[in-house]
């Protein structure tokens, strides 16, 4: 069978002959070498550069090793250069080139015809920084259409097979165990390929050809289904597949059906899945996994059956279908049959398609919509291990789909939105979590670095960024650190990159907060790696840097930007340069120093964490800023009237006594607003009150509600001798307390206010930005998930003249933390500011 890399271009392969057959045959003949670095290795390079350098009757050889690719090419200089052309230009689909190297060799006169060689692992274990691994290993990727075509064949051996993968889909980062990337370092090393396989393996002309993952019904890895205490249920297997998949999926597929909560091991971890049409299995799961009211992704058979659910723009559709397949937020149609718990009060849907041969299968029998999240303890990292599941979330379902291929390297699900641009440029992926698809994220510098550099990133949604020759990588999405199990899951990541690159810090950035686990950890390896010239501790260095310095650095490292910009870094929270908790920040930054020009009020978080679960107590202590204990009772506020007199005078006296921590947090702005628009009364999720706000200013918009004007007015900043500037966050929410109970809380006025609230906070930013038409803007911070604030900023500053740096694949969120850390690392002298 051949590669639809041969047969796709046509065009391209005769214009290739036309131009090596009008080349001078006489033509000096030349033996070039090509080192070719970035995303070479299991995306088909080699057979693609076989196949072309045959075409082009060029001999010589390709091989990969821990460096990259190597290839040496002998022929008529003029076939020579037009083989490079195509390579650089037209490299395989998932392939990227970041550098090609050229040198020339001595001529084999003897050598006759093109070959790809075995992969040279001897440089594996070496500790020569020279010969460190410059191959940037690729993220898992959907099965194509070739497969899948191949898996609805009764002719072909892969009909109905589960694990049917080529060259161009399938397992990559999620099975890797060491570089190079070939079988007896992957996750596929104990099965043995049978004669089929093994003969499309070894033929470069077939689009298997060294496919890692490659194998069959007759020689690969099996599905089984357990119960949930992990006993096997026995089956029959189907008449029309070779082994059981068939079985295995369809007797899943009626347990769907019948309301049952299934557990299926895909690439990167298990899903707890059931039929999202299904109100008393959503309620189930809700229940069992004590996952309240955090919404639901909904996995979809078809594009076609996605449009029943959700309505988008041509890029969201490109997005969800391109090979990354992520989970991609939608606007929900007014009218449709899930089952309204998988997102309360959310308009939105998280919405993705199959992106395995398991899920294809699965989804093709049960034809319909199934939320399929994470499995994993709420805040721990996704389960990958069937025992694991069974341990920790065995009480949850109702059976278990298993499979006898070992996941090395868990991996989450990404979830992305997009984000409409103000010129009428291509609307842009916004990354809300970089996982599977687009992680192991990585690009080329444009000079070497020094040193080896790990950023350990932040304690909430936390990844990792290493660097070290030209190369950065982010890893993908590791989680929140707040237990035992997700800080060894950061340890096992750690580990994984570690043996992947040969990879030892010499200098580990993590944040100032000190008691974060990676600020914790970077610190124990500093004082327990030896000197290698003294014998004592302190070989590895350390070096911190600002939570919301790191935030806008992000945006500067994915565009490689080095002058200075003005950053507004807008979140939940993160500890300040003076020790108080930062979040609402503008931030004149440089690489090596941020000037803090702006934030919003300090506000007393009342009662400490208790103020983030119950928002309450922030929409009091803005309040108390500007109102008396009686002046505050007397409001007509439900989310008030629902507290004690005595509750209410402690907490004023709490306030009063100003012992607590503040925080100038825009964060904890939406949280204090949506209580006081009745749309919460606890936060059940990270990110709550930014969704309903969001959806209730959405509203506003569609019904075309008259406008409301807030005025965010400056606090006195006569006692600061910078000048530096301070919005009133009190004196807003005085105003919007005033518009909440002028007359009764309609929808409509929610609506009103809500979209009000985001105008101030747009309007506010974009007059600051006016401030410095010279320099370039960085938005980056949870708060600009909010995608109505974000794009309502980017029309406006676009509209003023001022430039926005784009995040890129960078989550705007703290999953982009590391890398910003990363490149304040790099940005450093070796002597400044280490400890």
């Amino acid at each position: 069978m051949l590669s639809s890399n041969v047969a796709a271009k046509p065009k391209r392969r005769l214009k290739l002959k036309q131009a090596a057959s009008s080349a001078n045959q006489l033509d000096m003949i030349e033996r070039r070498q090509l080192h070719i670095t970035g995303i070479v290795q299991g995306v088909g390079f080699r057979p693609f550069v076989y196949r072309w350098a045959t075409e082009l009757q060029l001999t010589g050889t390709v091989l990969n090793n821990a460096k990259g690719v190597m290839i040496e090419l002998q022929g008529p200089s003029a076939r020579l250069d037009i083989f490079i052309q195509e390579l650089a230009t037209n490299p395989p689909p998932l392939a990227r080139i970041d550098h090609i190297s050229h040198g020339q060799l001595a001529i084999k006169l003897a050598e006759t015809h093109f070959e790809i060689v075995q992969s040279d692992s001897q440089s594996d274990g070496t500790k020569d920084r020279s010969l460190a691994a410059l191959v940037a290993v690729s993220a898992d990727k959907s099965t194509c259409q070739d497969c899948l075509d191949d898996m609805h064949n009764p002719q072909d051996r892969h009909f109905g097979y589960a694990f049917t993968n080529c060259t161009n889909c399938g397992p990559r980062y999620s099975i890797i165990n060491a570089l190079p990337y070939d079988r007896h370092h992957t996750a596929m090393a104990d099965f043995a390929m049978c004669p089929d396989c093994a003969k499309a393996y070894q033929d470069p002309l077939n689009r298997r050809y060294h496919a890692q993952p490659v194998s069959c019904p007759k020689c690969g890895p099996q599905l089984s289904l357990k119960t949930p205490k992990g006993e096997l249920i026995a089956l029959t297997p189907s008449l029309n597949s070779q082994d059981n998949s068939m079985a295995v999926l369809s007797a899943a597929a009626n347990m769907l059906a019948q309301g049952h909560i299934l557990a299926i091991k895909g690439l990167g971890g298990f899903h707890l899945m059931c039929d999202a049409r299904n109100s008393h299995a959503v309620s189930q799961l809700r229940q069992r996994k004590q996952r309240k009211a955090k919404p639901l992704a909904v996995m979809m058979p078809s594009i076609e059956m996605a449009k029943q659910y959700v309505t988008g723009t041509e890029a969201e559709w490109q997005t969800l279908s391109s090979p990354e397949r992520p989970i991609v937020l939608m606007q929900a149609l007014d009218e449709h049959d899930l089952n309204p718990e998988i997102a309360p009060n959310i308009p939105k849907l998280g919405v993705f398609l199959p992106y395995t041969p398991l899920h294809h299968l699965l989804l093709s029998q049960f034809n319909g919509p199934l939320v399929a999240t994470s499995a994993n303890v709420s805040g721990e990292p996704i389960i990958t291990d069937c025992d694991a599941l069974i341990s920790q979330l065995g009480h949850v379902v109702d059976a278990i789909v298993d499979h006898n291929r070992p996941i090395l390297n868990g991996c989450d699900d990404s979830v992305v939105q997009l984000i409409q641009q103000p010129n009428g440029s291509t609307p842009q992926v916004q990354v809300l979590r970089l996982a599977r698809g687009y992680a192991p994220l990585s690009f080329p510098l444009t000079a070497p670095l020094t040193r080896s550099i790990l950023a350990v990133g932040a304690q909430q949604k936390n990844a990792i960024a290493f660097g070290f020759g030209a190369n950065v990588f982010l890893s993908p999405h590791i989680g929140d650190l707040f237990s035992v199990s997700a800080e060894q899951y950061f340890e096992r990541t750690l580990a994984t990159f570690a043996r992947l690159y040969h990879f030892s810090p010499e200098l580990i950035v993590h944040d100032k907060h000190p008691d974060y686990a990676p600020s914790r950890w970077a610190e124990a390896q500093q004082q327990k790696s030896p000197d290698t010239q003294s014998g004592t501790s302190g070989s590895i260095q350390t070096l911190s840097v600002q939570h919301h310095h790191a935030h806008v650095l992000s945006v500067m490292a994915i565009n490689q930007y080095q002058e200075p910009v003005l950053g507004f870094s807008f979140d939940g929270t993160g500890l300040g340069d003076d020790g108080s908790l930062w979040g609402g920040e503008v931030l004149l930054t440089r690489l090596d120093k941020a000037e803090r020009l702006a934030h919003f009020e300090a506000i007393s978080l009342l009662g400490g964490e208790q103020a983030i679960k119950q928002p309450v107590r922030l929409l009091l202590a803005l309040l108390f800023e500007q109102m008396s204990l009686a002046a505050v009772q007397a409001l007509d506020l439900p989310i008030l009237k629902s507290l004690t007199p005595i509750t209410l005078s402690n907490l004023h006296r709490i306030w009063q006594n100003g012992h607590t921590i503040k925080s100038s947090s825009v964060g904890r702005l939406f949280d204090a607003l949506a209580c006081a628009l009745g749309l919460i009364d606890t936060t059940q999720f990270e990110g709550q009150a930014g969704m309903l706000i969001e959806a209730a200013a959405r509203r506003a918009d569609k019904q075309h509600l008259p406008s409301l004007i807030l005025d965010l007015p400056l606090c006195s900043s006569e006692d600061d001798p910078r000048q530096v500037q301070v919005w009133c966050s009190s004196q807003l929410f005085k105003q919007l307390i005033v518009h909440i109970t002028e007359a009764p809380l309609s929808s409509h006025r929610q609506s009103i206010i809500a979209r009000a609230f985001l105008h101030s906070l747009g309007d506010a930013i974009c007059s600051y930005a006016a401030r410095y038409p010279s320099l370039p803007i960085a938005l980056c911070g949870g708060v600009f998930q909010n995608q109505y604030l974000l794009e309502y900023c980017l029309s406006k500053l676009h509209l003023q003249g001022n430039i926005v740096l784009p995040n890129k694949h960078i989550p705007v969120n703290d999953g982009g933390i590391a890398l910003g850390q990363l490149w304040y690392g790099i940005h450093q002298e070796a002597n400044a500011e280490l400890s």
